[in-house]
């Protein structure tokens, strides 16, 4: 191939391959369909690669029938040097296709199967697809299989739908206002436990519900039942999910937080003591990101703090985290160690502190690059404590200490 000399003309900008179906740009550049819808879908505003003109996903792209047929002949004449036909384009999906599969009885198994193999197929399939309304026609049905409480051999291939085709950020509070059991139904799934390929499954219905939950209003929030967060936290327990699934199911959890009674229905269904165990398998800095600020909301009250202190490597785990991670972490760790040193401190939690290390951290992060607010914050931990940990060889003598303080005011 390297030795053939192939057209400039016949070379896509974007992929510098062959064209196998070369389209016309309203900027007058020509590229090959896949790739310029591919570049036009994942830059919801863009500008056209060669020309750096506005070209937004909705820009006409016209075929280009004369330069395809130069191209197929080309490739004919030089098909004994190893050059590939190029085949026919196939006829664009459209609309009444997609309708067709959707009002199948029943949404039939192997409706879903095509519907998904066209949304992997292309950019312009995925587009048709949102156009006929697949999103909502998935989540309908699965309500329904919920609603006979039916485990439908289909329900997989509807979640992976909706990986390809999310639910529009727009349609999402209409569809929660018409149906209040979406949220039920994808619980639901989270609980069903006889299913085949059920972490590929779980996964998936954790990526909407986290689509859901980020695009809700305060009302669906407040309505959110126990059973919500116990599945949640029974998929993390058992670890049947993806590592993709469990940022999702996190991002979930912190974006419930923000109301009390949330925080004490995940309390109670034990999310503390399973946060704690995924942490302590030392995972990539956003999962340990998001756990931690978790974690802090959960510690906002006594029963959360309660539950933090009952897993023997709590502090040991948050001690480690500072100054390890990120300036995120050790702010939430930091914070997390003022509740605790404020409302839930024991003599045995001082001890435990000052044999984990948590005294020798906090003085460390006195000397580092951070801000005062968190300075101040470890210095007042420390502070209030001094009386049980001076005698011990990591904590400052007075000189020292006071130093430092002089140091962080002069801040």
């Amino acid at each position: 191939m390297d030795e053939i000399e192939v057209p400039q003309y016949f070379i896509c900008p974007i992929s510098l391959q062959i064209m196998k179906d070369p389209v016309t740009a309203i900027t007058g550049i020509t590229y090959d369909r896949d790739n310029i819808e591919q570049w036009l879908y994942s830059n919801q505003n863009t500008t056209c690669p060669v020309t750096k003109h506005p070209l937004t996903k909705d820009s006409d792209l016209t075929p280009n029938h004369t330069l395809r047929r130069l191209i197929q002949a080309w490739c004919t004449q030089n098909s004994s040097l190893g050059i590939d036909q190029i085949p026919t384009p196939k006829s664009p999906l459209n609309k009444v296709q997609v309708l067709k599969l959707l009002k199948e009885p029943k949404m039939k198994l192997k409706s879903l199967r095509q519907l998904e193999l066209f949304a992997a197929e292309n950019e312009r399939n995925k587009k048709c697809l949102l156009e006929a309304g697949v999103p909502k026609a998935m989540i309908l049905f699965i309500v329904d299989c919920y609603r006979k409480r039916e485990i439908d051999e289909g329900i997989e291939e509807a979640l992976s739908l909706l990986q390809f085709v999310k639910v529009p950020a727009q349609d999402v509070k209409l569809l929660v206002e018409e149906n209040d059991q979406i949220l039920d139904s994808l619980t639901w799934v989270l609980g069903i436990d006889r299913m085949e390929n059920s972490v590929s499954v779980k996964s998936h219905a954790v990526l909407v519900l986290k689509r859901i939950i980020q695009k809700s209003e305060h009302c669906v929030m407040e309505r959110l039942k126990p059973v919500f967060f116990e599945m949640i936290v029974r998929i993390l327990r058992n670890g049947i999910i993806t590592q993709h699934g469990l940022n999702a199911a996190l991002h979930v959890l912190l974006g419930a937080c923000p109301w009390g009674r949330n925080r004490i229905m995940m309390v109670e269904s034990g999310a503390v003591f399973e946060l704690i165990e995924i942490e302590l398998n030392a995972p990539e800095k956003k999962i340990t990101e998001l756990i931690l600020a978790i974690l802090f909301h959960l510690c906002s009250c006594a029963d959360g703090r309660a539950q933090f202190l009952s897993h023997k490597g709590s502090i040991a785990m948050l001690t480690e985290r500072i100054l390890k991670v990120s300036v995120t972490v050790d702010d939430r760790a930091i914070f997390m160690l003022s509740l605790i040193s404020k409302f839930s401190v024991t003599q045995m939690v001082l001890q435990e502190m000052l044999q984990v290390g948590t005294v020798s951290k906090l003085c460390m992060l006195l000397q580092a690059d951070h801000a005062k607010y968190l300075k101040d914050k470890a210095l007042e931990i420390l502070k209030s404590h001094s009386g049980v940990w001076k005698n011990s060889p990591c904590f400052p003598d007075r000189s020292y200490y006071a130093s430092l303080h002089m140091g962080i005011n002069a801040l």
